[in-house]
């Protein structure tokens, strides 16, 4: 199938990429990695008149570290270039691993990690592991301006995201993690890596000896946008990881979701293993910090 006709405007700077999508007022899309949009304009689910390819501006596809300011990834860094930093995988292996367990090998070498952000699916891999782990969207807007909010807070709706008129998602940042917490990320999917995810749990998990000091949980696939079970969180928080507490951790993650049928699956198979999952999510965090994971 072919693409729908399109104009292309490289952008030379952030600057320009921001005007440029200001004065196309909503027939522009940002283009960097491509492999969402592409396959969308294919299929005419997304028909923009202008692409605004972001390739020719210097110095965005880092993957940097600081005491002060925590993990930084720029808005073209790939997302094998973040699963493979040695910083990513010492400090924040979660999110090396849930790179790792989706897409092809030749989507996380073309893609780029805020562009699978960007994209907003309900499905997204790397969404529930960067919520629990509080990161952060660095967005920017013609003039110099920006403002920093919550990932929690981007996701709207399926493809539909915080971004206002003109405006870039230029970086994620996160924080340090604690060092007696433990993480993990967990997808059902048919395969392994290639498929989408039918229900995605993540878990980041604080110990303080035998008790849980803080814990939060993040669920993909299973609403309109990636959610947090707080309701889960708060059942755990101060308890001992008993079998009575994660049993009720779980249901109330259950009733959190709200997935719907679709060709990956009915609504009330997925509901029942955002339980399972949540068990075992929370179980392997508990273990890894544990272990000093």
């Amino acid at each position: 199938m072919t693409l729908p006709r399109f104009e292309y405007r490289s952008a030379k700077t952030l600057e320009e990429a921001c005007s440029l999508l200001a004065d196309h007022k909503g027939k522009a899309r940002v283009i960097s990695g491509g492999t969402d949009l592409l396959t969308q304009m294919k299929e005419r689910t997304a028909t923009p008149q202008y692409l605004i390819g972001l390739q020719s501006i210097p110095g965005l596809n880092y993957v940097e570290h600081d005491k002060k300011g925590g993990l930084k990834i720029g808005g073209m860094a790939t997302l094998i270039q973040v699963a493979e930093s040695p910083v990513v995988k010492e400090g924040f292996p979660l999110l090396s691993e849930a790179i790792m367990h989706m897409a092809s090998v030749q989507v996380r070498n073309r893609g780029t990690l805020v562009g699978n952000l960007c994209n907003a699916a309900p499905s997204a891999d790397t969404a529930p592991p960067l919520i629990v782990m509080g990161a952060q969207a660095r967005l920017v807007s013609a003039g110099g301006k920006e403002r920093v909010i919550a990932l929690e807070d981007f996701f709207r709706g399926p493809g539909e995201t915080a971004l206002g008129q003109g405006e870039l998602l230029a970086e994620v940042v996160v924080p340090d993690l604690p060092p007696t917490s433990g993480g993990t990320y967990l997808k059902l999917s048919q395969r392994r890596a290639m498929d989408l995810a039918v229900v995605g749990v993540a878990c980041l998990l604080t110990r303080d000896g035998g008790v849980c000091k803080e814990v939060k949980i993040a669920l993909g696939a299973v609403a309109p946008t990636p959610i947090r079970a707080r309701e889960a969180e708060a059942l755990i928080t101060g308890s001992g990881l008993e079998d009575a507490v994660l049993a009720k951790a779980a249901e109330a993650a259950m009733e959190a979701s709200k997935p719907i049928t679709d060709i990956r699956g009915p609504a009330d198979y997925r509901r029942k293993m955002v339980g399972v999952l949540t068990k075992r999510a929370v179980r392997q965090a508990w273990e890894r910090a544990s272990a000093g994971e």
